[in-house]
């Protein structure tokens, strides 16, 4: 895939909520993922395919109710390409975030190799 076709898959995909499908679709085996600071929940940086979507299925288990997602369009490199990413969402505590993210990723080989989220 071109990195046009890897970055207008990836917003079709989490445009519908459907990350796990993305991050197996399109990311590398070794792909790192980098957040922007650790949190008791999350490391600041995972590293695996295995363990991104072992951190997304975690993500998931603590949202109770996404009220809006909203993924800009890509803005594409040679060989990255960056978007923002909107959740507004209640987490299972009760505690209600609405953050924009700015999402940029890497991509070699046809495959995403590097993500990192900035708030």
């Amino acid at each position: 895939m071109t990195i046009n076709e890897i970055a207008n898959r990836l917003v079709e995909l989490c445009r519908k909520g459907d990350f796990e499908t993305a991050q197996k679709e399109l990311y590398a085996e070794d792909t790192i993922s980098i957040e922007p600071y650790e949190t008791p929940n999350f490391a600041k940086e995972t590293k695996g395919l295995p363990a991104i979507l072992e951190k997304g299925k975690k993500f998931e288990g603590l949202v109770e109710t996404m009220h809006k997602l909203e993924v800009s369009e890509p803005l594409i490199g040679t060989s990255a390409f960056a978007c923002t990413m909107l959740m507004d969402m209640t987490m299972k505590d009760q505690q209600r975030w609405d953050m924009t993210e700015l999402c940029a990723y890497v991509v070699k080989d046809g495959k995403i190799v590097s993500e990192q989220f900035f708030v």
